[in-house]
């Protein structure tokens, strides 16, 4: 076996990177709540891929079903001309968990694309241009999704972005004035997860859904991170009741396996196939093998028990809490944003957590506080070594603080 300094420097030389500080965990397998390493060492993921693997890893129902599809076919058509399984079946299991306006869905092959074809279908929709989005939101990565998003020092580097972007604030009911007849979309992440878990409330949701319906202007509601059970609902627009006119979804959707989806009516969605045909079109969304995989994930979240979720959760919020470093926690579901002092001490619990074998993660945009996003399958018992872990943590940081 090659020296870990060796294939250290060998991925960094050759694999493009997007941060200079990368974990660096050679990665053997995984299952459930834990990665392994090639020496052998169980990692308790605490972030489940970033709010990816809601279901733990390689669940056996996503395995089976996946080995299935590859045993019948791969790729066989750009997407939309052909009919095929795999990608019907994602549809109608996710259709079934949605009100009934959200009954149409376009496959993608990840969250930033879907939310380009939710830029453009609002558009397309509206016959408008503008687009507000919320500061401190975070939409992707794109030259489109990084254009809703708000934070400057992200941006500056790839302007010009898209023009006629304007901003709204996260919660403020005055802001929503800015929404005119010139508005073809709002975007809106029902809890914003790179600020640090700020969840959009109800209040503040039957405003701007009325404000939308006043204008003519669709409502769009992210949810690559907070959907797909990740707030302790299969959608976190379901804890306020306020249905968006267009949903993005990404992450979980795949149960490990990469995927988006722009969900709306039939009626919004027809109108990429004609003025022009071809409105818009993806090679790889809907890919078979990736749709066999998210449809076995949907059952699976179908059969989750969210009391038991939150319960497990506020166990460890309400643990947490006892802690004197924690200056305050938002969590909702299995979505938490952890407030320490400053950025020094979170990097240094973050570190000590991956000494101890434990994975956690930072924020990318709220540097005061980590993350935690563990599967939504996580037992009691991976919850009380999480906890056992962060306590030894806190002590160690916290004696080099002081």
């Amino acid at each position: 076996m090659e020296k870990k300094s060796s294939i250290a420097e060998k991925f960094k030389s050759i694999q493009g990177q997007t941060s200079p500080f990368p974990f660096l965990i050679e990665v053997d397998y995984a299952k459930g709540s834990y990665l392994y390493d090639k020496t052998g060492k169980a990692y308790l993921d605490m972030i489940a891929g970033v709010a990816v693997n809601n279901i733990g890893h390689n669940h056996p129902e996503v395995v089976k079903a996946l080995k299935a599809q590859i045993d019948r076919h791969l790729h066989v058509m750009v997407y939309g001309e052909f009919i095929q399984d795999a990608p019907l079946e994602m549809a109608e299991r996710l259709t079934a968990m949605l009100p009934s306006s959200l009954n149409a869905v376009y496959a993608v092959n990840s969250g930033t694309e879907a939310n380009e074809a939710a830029i453009k279908l609002a558009k397309r929709v509206t016959g408008r241009r503008e687009i507000i989005s919320c500061y401190g939101a975070y939409h992707g990565s794109t030259n489109g999704s990084l254009s809703l998003s708000s934070k400057e020092i992200k941006k500056k580097p790839f302007e010009p972005l898209l023009p006629e972007v304007n901003f709204i604030h996260h919660n403020i009911i005055e802001d929503l004035s800015k929404i005119t007849e010139k508005t073809a979309g709002v975007f809106l992440e029902t809890i914003q997860g790179d600020a640090g878990v700020r969840q959009a409330t109800t209040e503040y949701l039957t405003a701007l859904r009325k404000r939308c319906d006043e204008t003519g202007t669709l409502l769009i509601f992210d949810e690559i991170q907070c959907g797909m059970g990740r707030s302790g609902k299969h959608f976190a627009f379901e804890h306020s009741g306020i249905v968006p006119d267009i949903l993005t979804l990404g992450k979980a959707l795949g149960g490990g396996m990469p995927i988006g989806a722009l969900v709306s009516s039939q009626e919004n969605l027809d109108l990429f196939s004609h003025d022009p045909m071809l409105g818009h079109i993806t090679t790889f969304g809907g890919h078979p093998v990736v749709c066999a995989a998210a449809a076995a994930g949907l059952k699976v979240l179908s059969e989750i028990d969210y009391e038991e979720v939150d319960r497990i959760g506020q166990f460890i919020e309400d643990e947490l809490l006892n802690f004197k470093i924690v200056k305050e926690i938002r969590r909702v579901g299995m979505m938490f944003a952890i407030d320490m002092e400053d950025a020094e001490i979170v990097n240094q619990i973050v570190l000590k957590c991956l000494e101890k074998g434990m994975l956690s993660f930072w924020f990318l945009s709220h540097p005061e506080s980590f993350r935690l996003s563990p599967p939504l399958t996580l037992s009691w018992d991976e919850a009380k070594e999480a906890v056992d872990i962060l306590r030894a943590a806190f002590g160690e940081c916290l004696i080099n603080y002081e």
